[in-house]
């Protein structure tokens, strides 16, 4: 069993570090062949923890046979060579152990050599630090005197072999920190506690006010909020980021039930929300049949005039501890109170023009330079999507005050609530709601797994938003690169595409792209924006997320590689993203219901032969570059048959023409097979090049028309 004792850890960390330590630990005691049993990590605030059971008492030796040098140089006459004395001596065996024994290469001296495993307390006693130095987190810090870094200074160590404590020093800090049995409780409930025997560590530290099992410590916390719920008839606001975050702030969970001022109801249920979760930590409770109006400036009886909180204290500090939370909650509202009375009194129309104020970035001018760039996307893509007129008024009215809300107070000082402010101060003022939904939605999908926008207005504005962004981000130079993507533009690409195929809008996104370049290189003549190449950097850029987001949902990388993994139909696929999923999804049925491997197995094999030809990919007739009179066999003509069934289908623009080519494809599977195998099969390789180059573009012609649907050659077979 291992501790490592700390000042309190940020809780991100906490979270983090565990199954980093497992991993060290797990390969660590693979190398050294130290069997285990179960490894359990845990930690607190003030600890992280790891136990490993049914640990042998060493290593398992390690038997390998070394190969020395030929027989002829290492043993004459039985007797070992200098040659052989010194491979024995370097393996520490006796010369008298070699042995010959054949190789492919002839006869070789061999030694056996056992490798000792070494005992477990001295393997652990060296690997202890190295364990402790391989956590990685943001923010490390040193302390005292020495170099060490880690996330909180380290104050104490334990590290037990059952009951016998591991000799480890750590040079954390000054004097050196020495493991010991030794480990600390509850801050307020016991200084030290010495632990026994390594199994029954999270039951001395129960005995000392700490739940030291954080998957307990999270259930007891669920548990309490859900019975306090259940007791007021109301619905926790508790969402997942918000318990694990709790769960590693607290060593011992008490509830707490707290009070809010009645006065701050009237504030918008976000704003409550937002202050309790995010600035204090505590759970607020809806009414049951609570219905939240996103659009609404006062919230009314949404919210109970309560809020639980989760507290590390003694039982007996309990009113005391509300009662300073309730002071510090009540003095947050009144702040957040005098934020919205003090962006009530200024319109939406003037905070637009304060934007100029404000720099988006460098190169990019201001923040009201980036919303003119916006409504002017906007006007484009509602020209593309042709949509009602009403619609169009809308957007683009939301497109004029979408950011708004980046300089009012609550904004400020709550950047989360950025958009639905801002929607909710144009309702005030008497704008359509149609278009204060739309301000709101544009901001979405925030994330992976967020809402999408729903009103037509909202997307148009949600994609104008995005490529305005990439387009802005792209032309001043910077990518998004490994890890690093401070504008989260490959969200933004994610986002775009979600938005396209949740609407079924068909857009042609290249087109839009190398109209909106060229509007870019006149709009930041000091950038120096090469039109053409950043159009096509940006249509290879949202292939890219496409990919992605199609792998996200499940679909077999393969699959997904011979839809859009080429760069050359990257601008195929993004003229129609949603033709792209479509295909790759049909892809999979086909899969899955055995119809793929026969279809995949022949026109890969003719799209292999194909490219020893030069017939032109655009070619999906074989009318003037097939010749009939030169065929030579039967199976030439049956596959013509099937290559001119399929013209028809893969020249059309029918949104059903890829069901349809899979199907006549996988029904002519034997017919295509023939070509190749069989009585009637030909060589297509014919010494006759007249006769060759027919057969090549009869091939290259199918493998043309299966290609409307995807790369075959890019499955796995």
């Amino acid at each position: 069993m291992l501790e490592i004792g700390t000042e309190e850890l940020p809780a991100d960390f906490a979270r983090m570090a565990l199954p980093q330590l497992e991993h060290v630990v797990r390969r660590d005691l693979q190398a050294q062949r130290l069997s285990h049993g179960l490894i359990q990590t845990t930690g607190t605030p003030r600890r992280l923890a790891i136990t490993v059971h049914t640990l042998p008492s060493g290593a398992a030796d390690r038997q390998e046979d070394r190969k020395g040098p030929p027989a002829a140089q290492g043993l004459i006459n039985g007797q070992p060579t200098p040659a052989g004395l010194g491979f024995a001596k370097r393996c520490g065996v006796s010369a008298e152990a070699l042995e010959i024994r054949d190789t492919p290469k002839g006869p070789f001296v061999f030694a056996s050599v056992v490798e000792r495993g070494r005992p477990t307390l001295e393997l652990l006693a060296e690997h202890i630090p190295t364990w402790i130095e391989a956590l990685q987190g943001r923010r490390f810090m040193r302390w005292a005197a020495g170099d060490a870094r880690f996330s909180r200074p380290v104050r104490w160590l334990v590290a037990l072999l059952d009951d016998d404590v591991i000799p480890v020093t750590l040079s954390h800090g000054d004097p050196l920190i020495q493991a010991s049995n030794s480990s600390r409780g509850h801050r307020l409930v016991a200084q030290s506690v010495t632990i026994a025997n390594a199994s029954v560590y999270a039951e001395t530290l129960a005995g000392v006010g700490v739940q030291v099992d954080r998957c307990a410590r999270q259930a007891q916390i669920n548990s309490a909020v859900a019975q306090a719920a259940e007791r007021f008839q109301a619905r926790p606001d508790l969402p997942s980021s918000l318990l694990e975050e709790l769960t590693d702030l607290v060593e011992n969970p008490t509830l707490i039930v707290g009070s809010i001022d009645a006065g701050a109801l009237a504030l918008p249920a976000e704003v409550l929300c937002t202050v309790m979760r995010s600035h204090q930590r505590y759970v607020p409770l809806y009414r049951l049949d609570a219905r939240v109006d996103p659009l609404a400036l006062e919230c009314g009886d949404v919210l109970l005039p309560r809020f639980l909180c989760i507290a590390n204290g003694l039982l007996e500090a309990t009113d005391a501890v509300r009662r300073g939370n309730e002071r510090v909650l009540k003095a947050r509202l009144a702040d957040a109170r005098f934020f919205v009375q003090a962006d009530r009194s200024v319109p939406s129309i003037d905070r637009r023009d304060q934007l100029a104020r404000v720099t988006f970035a460098e190169g990019l001018g201001s923040l009201r330079d980036r919303v003119e760039r916006l409504e002017w996307c906007t006007d484009v893509l509602l020209h593309a999507l042709a949509l009602p007129q009403t619609t169009a008024v809308h957007a683009q009215r939301a497109a004029h005050l979408c950011k708004h809300d980046l300089v009012s107070q609550m904004v400020g000082e709550f950047p989360e609530l950025q958009g639905l402010m801002g929607a909710k101060y144009l309702v005030a003022e008497g704008e359509p709601s149609d278009v204060a939904l739309a301000v709101l939605e544009h901001y979405l999908p925030r994330g992976a797994g967020d809402a999408l926008p729903q009103s037509d207005a909202g997307a148009v504005l949600a994609l104008a938003e995005r490529l305005e962004l990439l387009l802005s981000i792209y032309a001043k130079g910077e990518r998004p690169t490994g890890s690093s993507d401070p504008y989260a533009l490959r969200r933004a690409g994610n986002g775009l595409l979600q938005i396209l195929w949740s609407k079924d809008w068909r857009l042609d996104l290249a087109a839009l792209l190398q109209r909106m370049t060229a509007h870019w290189a006149t709009l930041l003549p000091k950038l120096q924006v090469d039109a053409v190449a950043l159009s096509a950097e940006l249509v290879e850029f949202l292939r890219q997320r496409l990919v992605s987001l199609l792998e996200e949902d499940g679909l077999a990388s393969d699959l997904v590689q011979a839809v859009a993994g080429s760069t050359i139909a990257a601008e195929r696929v993004v003229r129609d993203a949603a033709d792209a999923r479509l295909r790759a999804e049909l892809l999979g049925a086909l899969r899955n219901s055995g119809e793929l491997a026969a279809v995949e197995a022949v026109v890969t094999r003719a799209a292999r032969l194909a490219e020893k030809g030069d017939l032109s990919r655009s070619v999906l007739s074989a009318q003037g570059v097939v010749n009939p009179a030169l065929f030579e066999k039967t199976s030439e003509a049956a596959m013509l048959a099937v290559v001119e069934q399929l013209e028809p289908i893969a020249a059309s623009g029918a949104s059903e023409r890829y069901r349809e080519l899979a199907e006549l494809l996988a029904a002519s599977a034997p017919t295509l097979a023939a070509f190749f195998d069989g009585e009637q099969s030909v060589m297509v390789m014919s010494d006759d090049p007249v006769v060759r180059t027919n057969r090549l573009n009869l091939l290259a012609v199918l493998r043309n028309q299966a290609t409307v649907l995807a790369d075959f050659s890019r499955l796995s077979l």
